[in-house]
């Protein structure tokens, strides 16, 4: 039996050095391996709504922590970080949408879009606030 291979694995350049928000996008990326899990051992069908409907309060919730948590440090582009949070919860609630009118299947290029979104989402802007935030310390 061939063991499940984890789609994203958590790296310490995706750390922004606040506990609380480094603990959500494990969470996160939990969520986005427990869907590549179910893929693989071929209940998708059965796992995806009630994986996404996770996904998308919990990405919801973490958005609302972060821009709070930004908004009280007075990030100077939060503005622009909220609308790339409501795009991609957008992007999301058009999948789960999708998925629940048979219009969309889980696939590898959904799990790639949600791995590589949040990756570069980390990556970039987040860092960004991260850099800035510290620079003040």
């Amino acid at each position: 039996m061939a063991t499940a291979t984890v789609l994203f694995q958590w790296q310490d350049t995706y750390s922004v050095g606040i506990a609380q928000i480094d603990l959500q996008h494990k969470g996160l990326i939990k969520l986005i391996n427990d869907m590549h899990s179910a893929m693989q051992a071929g209940k998708a069908k059965e796992a995806m709504g009630s994986i996404i409907d996770e996904l998308i309060v919990y990405t919801e919730r973490h958005f609302s922590d972060e821009e709070t948590m930004l908004r009280l440090r007075s990030y100077s582009k939060l503005a622009a970080h909220h609308a790339i949070h409501q795009n991609l919860t957008r992007q999301v609630i058009e999948m789960r949408d999708k998925f629940r009118t048979s219009q969309l299947a889980l696939s590898v290029e959904v799990m790639y879009f949600l791995k590589d979104w949040l990756a570069s989402h980390i990556l970039t802007h987040d860092q960004a606030y991260a850099k800035e935030l510290s620079a003040r310390n």
